[in-house]
C-alpha cells in the first residue's frame, strides 16, 4: 500500500496507509479505497471525513476539503467571542469551522450558509445534529433578516486563489473539489470585497468578520475591511501557516 502510494505521489504515504486500514471493513474495500485515492481523490473523500481542530467533519464528494491553516479562523473566532455568541460561517463548505467553534464557545447560536447545493447538503449532516442551522445562497442572501445587526462573529472562509494560479494546485483539489471554492479572481480577494462590503449590515456593534487569507493578501483583504468601515488587524498562525484578517465594528461612543 505505502509503496503504491508514493509512487502516485503521496508524501505522506505511511500516514495514508494507516488511515485507509482502519477505515476499510475487508479486504476489497480497502482495495477499492486504495484505488480510488491513487487515482487522485482527496484522502478525506475516500474515508469519508477529515480531521479538523480535533473534530471528525464528514466530507462528501465535490466539497472543499478543510485544510490545517484553516484551524486560524476557530483558535482566533474563540478568543473573539463568548458564550451565547451568534455566528455565521459564510462559504460554509462541510461546515468545519463552524464545527469546531461549535465544540470551543458554549452555547453558540449558529448559522451556515454556501451557494453549493453540495457543500449545503454535507454542511447540514455536520452542523444540525447539533443545532446548527444550514442553508443555501449566495453569501448573505439567503441568511434570515434576523441576524441584521445580530451577528457577533462572521467567519469566512471564501476562495483566495488567483484565477491563474488555480493550474499550478494540486490535481486532488483542482479537479475534485468545486471551482466556485477555489477561485478568487484576479487577485484572489474578490470574494473578500464582497463580504466587507455588505459585512457591518450584519454585525452587531462590537462584531467582528474573520476572513482567512494568505500572507501576500492580507493587505488587499484589510484594505477592503477598511473600505467597509471597520477596523482590522492581521492575525497570523506560523505553526499551521495560517493567516486571517480581523475587522471589528466598533460600538458607537
Amino acid at each position: 500500500m505505502v509503496a503504491r502510494l508514493r509512487a502516485a505521489g503521496s508524501v505522506f504515504a505511511e500516514d495514508e496507509a494507516q488511515v485507509l486500514a482502519g477505515a476499510s471493513t475487508s479486504p476489497t474495500q480497502l482495495e477499492a479505497m486504495l484505488r480510488r485515492r491513487v487515482d487522485g481523490e482527496p484522502l478525506e473523500v475516500v474515508v469519508g471525513w477529515a480531521e479538523f481542530c480535533g473534530q471528525r467533519v464528514v466530507i462528501e464528494p465535490g466539497v472543499f476539503v478543510p485544510r490545517t491553516r484553516t484551524g486560524v479562523l476557530v483558535t482566533e473566532g474563540a478568543r473573539l467571542v463568548g458564550p451565547g455568541a451568534v455566528v455565521v460561517d459564510l462559504c460554509c463548505g462541510s461546515g468545519a469551522v463552524g464545527l469546531a467553534l461549535h465544540a470551543m464557545i458554549r452555547d453558540v447560536e449558529l448559522h451556515a450558509t454556501d451557494i453549493e447545493p453540495a457543500a449545503v447538503a454535507c454542511a447540514r449532516r455536520n452542523l444540525e445534529p447539533i443545532g446548527g442551522t444550514v442553508v443555501e445562497g449566495d453569501l448573505f442572501d439567503a441568511l434570515p433578516a434576523s441576524l441584521v445587526g445580530a451577528v457577533d462573529l462572521l467567519v469566512v472562509n471564501a476562495p483566495y486563489v488567483p484565477t491563474a494560479a488555480i493550474a499550478t494546485m494540486p490535481p486532488e483539489a483542482r479537479d475534485h473539489e468545486p471551482m466556485v471554492a477555489l477561485d478568487g479572481g484576479v487577485d484572489g480577494v474578490d470574494l473578500h470585497r464582497r463580504v466587507a462590503s455588505e459585512a457591518t449590515r450584519w454585525l452587531a456593534p462590537g462584531g467582528h468578520l474573520l476572513i482567512e487569507t494568505s500572507r501576500r493578501q492580507a493587505p488587499l483583504t484589510a484594505a477592503a475591511m477598511e473600505a467597509g468601515g471597520l477596523v482590522t488587524r492581521v492575525v497570523t498562525a506560523p505553526e499551521i501557516d495560517g493567516t486571517a484578517v480581523v475587522g471589528n465594528r466598533v460600538r458607537p461612543a
